[in-house]
């Protein structure tokens, strides 16, 4: 037999073990429950597998689909969750604290079958279909010999499913992210009718309502429209090279992260990277703990059924991450990248659509949801960075680039409609007018030594960001004068300032980030390194800073200060206030709209050495800082792989001032409006708005 047929028969021989379960007794009811439960959603896998063989969907009505997508996620939608194995605390709660969390992850991971068997990925559904059948095994015959299996041994055949299968998982996914043939999402995209929503269902993803709604929306669009957006975008992605001075006839593909429903913009872009040269790659946002299932979307993905199961589930590698398997991945990730190096080597980076206007989310911090101990933070943190290390060896940051763009869905509300065109003009706006206001910004804090920035009313900021010395004024430059190209929409200054003798506080009444909320956020500088941190998001002074470490500080014990910079977009600032969204506007266009300040790695990670020039020929020298000085000396040092813009609105700043060596100030920003000279054109639109006196 070959290996096809070998897998086909294991495939035979577990779906009819599978379908045994029901009725059988596993040593409570309980336990009973879970396991017929947990059969009865593989088996639907099985029979949605059946449907796409025999063409269902190209034959099914709107309708059917609809159906089969609701079933396959139901268990997981907010109405729901309350009694799902999904659910840590419900788990915990029926099956007690010696299997609950185990089993919990197990179905969890089941549940990554949903894109595998979209994809036709049969060895995927049979290794986890028998993961399953193994556990279920040690119970069932545990309650015939009277000895139930113990927590630990469950979590041994969990720990080692994903060591076995640590290799595998490392090809399949470098494979995915960065070979272009065979491409699953981009079949999709090219050859489906995009007039009929039908289209939406061939990923596996769940479907929400806003996503029906945001390809109806695109679909009544004009061509000219779809076009202007997607030639912004991956102008972006051209200009990223050209503005670095990198070789882009050198590479031949380009990573397309995006969310579903935007499928027309994203087609124009495809064939827009094939007149670059670059064939477009798409892969599925993981959904497998193998994979790196997290919080954050990276990939092809749909609205999330359910982001408080995301946020259970973030910390999920708790049950098996140890020393052992971080050194197993990263000898499996160089196996992977070697096997693909030629594919590797041809990545140019990703194009990112990113999307904003979901609904409101708080999460709920849960007792019973695995979290990781202090030795397993340390262990990912320098996972993290010896495996961006490992990246950079078969994609060298130096010859790589990125673009990002962001749009609105329906779920923003009833002002949808007005702002996804708003954003349209945002996105278009005339970068030759930012690039000569911003010149007279860098102009003045060229000159300065350090800046003062301060907050009013309620906002508690009072920071002093130390600048670059500059030796030779007439060649060099501290701040980058950033126009539309790798970060869409136009409008910021940036600079990687000098972490000693940047001290004072930061502080943002209400800010997103990565998709959550942070009410009242706090950040303490000393030398340029974090010293405490705070907010108000949960009664417990101890989860608000865990909330913290695990999101923004991405669990180092403390980050530099690596971007400052000033936002000039006041246009897309006014236009968010009078639609009343300036909450859940992504960081890409937030980060336009006031001073903004990165903690983590600079704007120039890696690419140090690159040399950058601004549009007036000075070459901006200002790309490092003591940290990332330790690149050649100590290399896991240098670099903490995040890079997370907080930004103080307009309406929030009292004042940022340039300093100089003899101590004169020049005011760049007073009550939110810019004050400097050359600079009236970006107060237009507010006093359009009549927002601020």
């Amino acid at each position: 037999m070959n290996g096809t047929e070998i897998l086909n028969e294991r495939y035979e021989l577990v779906t009819d073990r599978l379908r045994e379960i029901r009725g059988e007794h596993f040593g409570s009811e309980a336990l009973d429950n879970y396991f017929s439960r947990c059969a009865d959603f593989l088996l639907t896998i099985a029979d949605e597998r059946v449907f796409l063989a025999r063409g269902g969907l190209q034959n099914a009505a709107l309708e059917e689909l609809q159906r089969r997508n609701h079933q396959l996620y139901a268990d997981i939608l907010p109405a729901h969750y309350g009694e799902s194995y999904a659910n840590p605390s419900y788990a915990s709660a029926r099956l007690g604290e010696e299997y609950g969390r185990e089993l919990c992850f197990l179905y969890t991971e089941l549940r990554s079958l949903i894109g595998f068997a979209y994809e036709g990925r049969l060895e995927e559904l049979v290794i986890r279909m028998e993961l399953f059948v193994e556990v279920c095994t040690a119970f069932a015959y545990g309650a015939e010999e009277g000895q139930l299996p113990s927590g630990e041994n469950i979590r041994k055949i969990l720990y080692w499913f994903v060591n076995d299968y640590a290799e595998d998982a490392a090809l399949r996914r470098i494979r995915e992210q960065f070979s272009p043939e065979d491409c699953f999402a981009v079949r999709i995209l090219m050859d489906s009718d995009l007039s009929d929503v039908r289209y939406l269902y061939a990923y596996g993803e769940y479907v929400g309502d806003s996503d029906l709604e945001t390809a109806a929306f695109l679909a009544g669009l004009p061509k000219e429209t779809i076009a202007a957006m997607a030639d912004t975008f991956t102008e972006g992605y051209r200009m990223g090279f050209e503005v670095t001075n990198k070789d882009l006839s050198r590479k031949t593909s380009a990573g397309l992260y995006y969310h579903i429903g935007f499928e027309r913009m994203v087609r124009r872009a495809v064939e827009n990277l094939s007149k670059l040269g670059l064939k477009a790659v798409a892969f599925r946002s993981a959904c497998s703990v193998l994979d790196g299932r997290g919080m954050g979307k990276t990939g092809f993905h749909g609205s999330s059924p359910n982001r408080q199961y995301d946020y259970d589930h973030k910390d999920d590698q708790a049950l098996f991450l140890d020393r052992s398997y971080m050194n197993r991945k990263l000898e499996a990730n160089r196996a992977a990248y070697e096997k693909y190096k030629k594919e590797a080597a041809g990545y140019a980076g990703p194009a990112v659509l990113e999307t904003f206007g979901e609904a409101d989310f708080r999460p709920a911090a849960k007792k019973a949801a695995y979290r990781l101990t202090e030795e397993q933070n340390r262990i990912w943190v320098e996972y993290r960075s010896r495996a961006g290390e490992l990246q950079r060896e078969y994609i060298p940051e130096e010859e790589r680039s990125f673009t990002c763009i962001a749009f609105p869905i329906p779920g923003i509300g009833p002002v949808f409609q007005e702002l996804f065109e708003e954003t349209i003009r945002i996105n278009t706006l005339d970068y030759m007018l930012y690039r000569r206001v911003q010149q007279n910004l860098i102009d003045v804090l060229d000159t300065a030594d350090y800046c003062e920035i301060k907050g009013t009313g309620g906002n508690r900021t009072n920071l002093k960001v130390n600048l670059y010395k500059l030796g030779n004024p007439e060649k060099e430059t501290i701040f980058e004068n950033c126009v539309a190209d790798v970060n869409i929409p136009v409008g910021e200054v940036f600079t990687s300032p000098v972490l000693e003798g940047t001290n004072g506080v930061l502080h943002v009444t209400h800010a997103f980030l990565a998709g959550l909320e942070y009410k009242n956020l706090v950040i303490t500088f000393e030398n340029g390194m974090v010293r405490d941190y705070d907010c108000d998001n949960f009664p417990s002074g101890e989860e608000n800073r865990r909330f913290i470490y695990e999101n923004i500080m991405a669990r180092h014990e403390t980050l530099p200060l690596g971007e400052f910079a000033i936002g000039t977009n006041t246009t897309a600032y006014a236009a968010a206030r009078r639609l009343g969204v300036e909450a859940k506007l992504p960081v890409l266009i937030a980060e336009k709209m006031g001073p903004h300040f990165a903690v983590g790695d600079t704007c120039y990670s890696h690419s140090e050495e690159v040399r950058v020039y601004n549009p007036d020929g000075r070459e901006i020298v200002a790309k490092s800082n003591a940290v990332a000085d330790l690149r050649d000396t100590r290399p896991l040092e240098a670099y903490f792989n995040c890079h997370t813009d907080i930004t103080i609105p307009y309406d929030e700043l009292g004042e940022l001032t340039a300093v100089r060596r003899d101590g004169s100030r020049i005011t760049v920003i007073r009550d939110g409006r810019f004050v400097l000279p050359g600079c009236e054109e970006l107060n237009k639109p507010l006093e359009e708005a009549c927002f601020l006196k």
